[in-house]
């Protein structure tokens, strides 16, 4: 039987609320200016024209370094999930909420107790921001954009500690600008950066991440401000009209552009499988717990880190091309979660082959490069409905015609007779689509203002004309 609105527990405010977080929780009251009313913590503002960007550069911490950085790692681990305990036991428990404020307070007690000293040997301030990222968690959670938060475990999510401005310090080398000495709190020499490339000239860095991954690499990520310029327009020649690219996105080929070109799918997990293989199989031969097996893990994470910085590579050189030659790139708005549903029941097998080519070809790392790359210079992406059928109309004459299984590679148009390369014909459908939106918005806008950056088609009033 539903319980009724009268039956519902009730939240505890006010008063009450504060007794229960004093004496139930542990959690002291507000001393420090204790008169003054509690204002919320706002946000730093970026300068007008700016944008933050991430630099991440490969970083050689000593052994000391190192050690006091794996403290950090799980120190930053430990409150977070202390944090979720406290905020979830307050309000199953009391019906309490518990907010970053007092968590903060809460961290304060929990380095004072016996027997969690080690606390104290980790910056304040990054302690705080991992308790801010458990509180920004929660924010999504009720705004239906993450589920509920989970406990992090040792081995299984990624070892990272931010450091806001006070948790480092930064000195720019004057003969090399845009690089120079950071040295984290708790410790007394600079990290050793290898710099890659210089940061904005001149500038303090706003935020430093270190993370380390499974195969042990450290790295620096480090959040700056600085004015990104967009790039000249890229005008069809002779006319005033943008120049436009429609990419239709495979396993036979990762990327099939409308003219043809194409990028070919590097299926990075099946050059390595038989190396995989063979360390998996080793790994499980090793005895659980023994220094052995960590070894052959950690090759296995090396391998896999390899794979990665491939993958990545390939598709940011890729991207950068597309934006740097193109005024308006299309795309289709590709449902990928859904694509990659688990394999079950008849044909599991190949359904797990297709899922893996999928995760292989990274479609999510390509469209979100694209996103952030387009806002970036000054170009427009354009996203075309998930159920436009590019696949199967006709480019020449846009007849409607039947499915294609995914085996079918080329066809022919009963009307118009017109013989189709299937991944071709789809981008240049995408691309006649993405311009049909394009000018919808731009003629939609005022006179003399800049087209967005990204126009999705669900946003478009009557995009769905053509499906």
């Amino acid at each position: 039987m539903a319980r009724s609105s009268e039956e519902a527990p009730r939240r505890v405010v006010g008063v009450e609320a504060r007794q229960v977080k004093r004496l139930a929780l542990g959690i002291p009251d507000r001393r420090k200016h204790h008169g003054r009313v509690a204002v919320p913590l706002q946000r730093r503002s970026k300068e007008t024209g700016t944008r933050q960007r991430v630099y991440r550069y490969r970083c050689y911490p000593t052994p000391d370094q190192a050690e006091q950085l794996s403290r950090t790692f799980g120190a930053c681990r430990w409150v977070y999930n202390e944090g979720l305990a406290l905020r979830s036991g307050a309000w199953e428990r009391h019906r309490v909420s518990v907010g970053f404020a007092e968590t903060c307070r809460a961290l304060t007690g929990w380095k004072r107790e016996e027997g969690r000293e080690w606390l104290r040997e980790v910056s304040s301030t990054v302690l705080q921001q991992a308790l801010r990222h458990l509180d920004g968690a929660f924010s999504r959670f009720f705004q239906n954009l993450a589920k509920y938060p989970r406990r992090k475990r040792k081995g299984r999510c990624q070892d990272s500690a931010v450091y806001v401005r006070t948790g480092f310090r930064w000195m720019e080398d004057p003969e090399r600008p845009g690089t120079g000495l950071v040295t984290l709190a708790k410790q007394t020499v600079p990290l050793d950066v290898r710099w890659s490339r210089p940061l904005p000239a001149g500038q303090v860095p706003v935020r430093l991440t270190v993370t380390r991954d499974r195969a042990g690499r450290f790295f620096l990520s480090v959040l700056a401000e600085e004015r990104i310029e967009p790039l000249p327009p890229m005008l069809v020649p002779g006319t005033s009209a943008p120049k436009a690219v429609g990419l239709d996105l495979g396993l036979a080929a990762l990327v099939t552009l409308d003219d043809g070109s194409s990028l070919a799918h590097p299926r990075l997990l099946k050059k390595y499988g038989d190396q995989l293989a063979r360390q998996q199989r080793e790994l499980h031969r090793k005895q659980r717990g023994s220094a052995n097996r960590g070894k052959a893990r950690e090759r296995i994470a090396r391998l896999y880190a390899r794979i990665g910085d491939v993958r990545k590579d390939l598709l940011d050189q890729f991207t950068t091309r597309l934006v740097r030659e193109n005024q308006v790139l299309v795309v289709e708005d590709l449902p990928i979660a859904h694509l990659m549903r688990p394999a079950r029941g008849k044909g599991r097998r190949r359904k797990a082959k297709l899922n893996q080519a999928i995760r292989d070809a990274a479609w999510g790392e390509l469209l979100s490069q694209l996103r952030y790359k387009c806002a970036w210079y000054g170009r427009t992406l354009v996203v075309v409905d998930r159920f436009f059928p590019s696949t199967r109309r006709c480019s020449a004459c846009h007849t409607k015609g039947p499915r294609l299984d995914l085996s079918v590679r080329e066809w022919v148009c009963e009307a118009c007779c017109a013989v189709h390369e299937r991944d071709r014909n789809a981008a240049v459908n995408l691309r006649d689509e993405g311009m049909r939106l394009y000018w919808r918005v731009a003629a939609s806008l005022p006179p003399g203002s800049p087209v967005p950056s990204l126009i999705q088609a669900s946003r478009v009033p009557e995009a769905a004309s053509s499906l």
